[in-house]
């Protein structure tokens, strides 16, 4: 009987995704960007960003004359966000609303946008390429959040360029402990925004963000290598990621251990009108499947415009999609349904239930791991053995010599790689606690680290081996925080241990 009602919940969940979360999720997106595009519009975000910061000090002030027992977190629901997690933790503190949805400005002269921590990454793409402007790194999903992408962490295929979501941003607004609003920069409050990124909202409430943008083009020029061994993949993406010249964008799916996908990209107003390819199309395959396809075709270039390619992987939420919706990327699907795609992960979320969440924390690993590039070959190889899931997006990211809880060991910057896995572990006896704490082992062994938003299962000695926490503990001192606001290994941790 338990099999049975695993095999439904399942493999028949598709369901009740396409008769009522797609239609739902297509209402709420049509709503949101009409909202926000209206509120940009008029200008009227920020008076109204002023009105609502003064009511969060108002909660904040409220909660330390009642006492400040309880610590304090954010108030919008674990559901909401992209994390898997549904922040169990938040029914136990004392929760502050910070209903900060809103783009404030665009300064072309400083070639600064200043945003508010619940903006997304397709709220505000569409907000700045309407202006003939862009973010330098845009990650792919179109729910992540401005707030997410900087008390966490984000990453893109220009990242090997400009470094993590964290590095192209100039300023953070803060609501700290006592209630008093700070603007930390890197030169007036340097320890105060160095700390920030990877913290999750353990020092202060984030209110906004002032972040670098750059000229947009319409199009990107994509190519694609196919290679057929591992030993040729890493010399070629080692060489795409490091080069002097290097081009404006850079990623790989690995399909097997030695079946892989190199692409690289440059934005261009000039395209072969004979070789566009408008993958944003609700009817067009899957980006990855499209993909795969130059593993048979053999290299190829197309134009494609440059939103699409910012959200290539949106569609089909990377690869995960085909475990929700089976034929999602079926032909006559795509005709007829997928201009309603994707689900929000929110909604999925939501109406998930705990037997389906326990058997996707049984079944599905769902990490993404930040490690050297000298280190990509043996990763792959212990991958491989460990989880046996493809594909495995790659991207490589400059990490800088930042002070902070994440920089590479030696003094100056050094290239570092995004392992993207996302799927159902191939390999026999997979079991999700024991194998993960294997993943986070081997980052800690290499100088990597594990993003936060999926599951960690180490102790707390190991993740203050992984993370640098010298500055981080000096803050929390400083400001007063350890009352005020949970420690970040208390929001990330599973604490289950074999």
């Amino acid at each position: 009987m338990g099999n049975l009602l695993e095999n439904i919940l399942i493999n028949y969940r598709w369901i009740f995704v396409c008769f009522f979360l797609l239609p739902l999720s297509t209402i709420y997106n049509v709503w949101f960007y009409a909202r926000n595009w209206l509120i940009f519009k008029l200008g009227s975000a920020p008076k109204q960003h002023n009105l609502r910061v003064r009511d969060i000090q108002r909660q904040v002030k409220e909660w330390r004359a009642a006492g400040g027992k309880t610590p304090m977190c954010t108030g919008r629901p674990g559901w909401l966000t992209m994390s898997l997690r549904l922040g169990q933790y938040k029914k136990k503190l004392h929760q502050i609303y910070l209903p900060l949805m809103d783009v404030l400005d665009i300064d072309t002269s400083r070639q600064i946008v200043r945003v508010e921590p619940l903006v997304t990454m397709g709220q505000l793409s569409a907000t700045l390429l309407s202006q003939g402007w862009t973010l330098p790194v845009v990650p792919e999903l179109d729910d992540l959040t401005v707030g997410g992408l900087i008390n966490g962490t984000g990453v893109e295929t220009s990242s090997h360029i400009y470094g993590l979501f964290q590095h192209i941003c100039v300023s953070y607004e803060l609501i700290l402990s006592d209630g008093s609003v700070v603007t930390c920069t890197k030169d007036n409050e340097p320890d105060l925004f160095y700390s920030v990124p990877w913290a999750h909202g353990t020092l202060g409430f984030l209110l906004s963000a002032e972040i670098r943008i750059i000229p947009a083009k319409k199009f990107v020029h994509l190519q694609y290598t196919p290679t057929y061994t591992l030993d040729d993949f890493i010399k070629k993406f080692t060489y795409e990621s490091t080069r002097k010249d290097p081009h404006q964008f850079v990623e790989a799916l690995a399909f097997g251990p030695d079946r892989s996908v190199l692409m690289v990209a440059d934005m261009t107003d000039q395209p072969d009108p004979k070789k566009i390819n408008k993958i944003g199309h609700y009817y067009k395959p899957w980006f990855y499947k499209h993909v795969e396809t130059f593993l048979r075709k053999g290299p190829s270039e197309e134009y494609i415009p440059l939103q699409d390619y910012f959200h290539r992987h949106t569609r089909s939420l990377f690869w995960q999609l085909q475990y929700i919706i089976p034929f999602g990327n079926n032909q006559l699907f795509r005709y007829f349904l997928g201009w309603l795609m994707p689900p929000k992960v929110s909604l999925l979320k939501l109406t998930q239930g705990e037997t389906i969440r326990k058997l996707y924390e049984e079944h599905q690993f769902i990490q993404d791991l930040m490690i050297p590039l000298n280190s990509l070959k043996e990763a792959i190889g212990v991958l491989h053995d460990t989880v046996k899931i493809y594909p495995i997006w790659l991207c490589p990211f400059l990490l800088h010599a930042d002070p902070g809880m994440v920089h590479p060991q030696q003094d100056s910057g050094q290239m570092y790689v995004d392992v993207g896995l996302y799927g159902e572990p191939q390999v026999m006896g997979y079991q999700a606690a024991r194998d993960t704490r294997k993943m986070e082992a081997y980052c800690r062994k290499t100088g990597g680290f594990q993003m936060l938003y999926a599951d960690s299962y180490m102790t707390k000695d190991e993740f203050c081996e992984m993370f640098d926490h010298q500055l981080y503990d000096k803050m929390r001192e400083q400001l007063n925080c350890k009352s005020a606001f949970p420690h970040v290994y208390d929001k990330v941790g599973r604490k289950t241990l074999l």
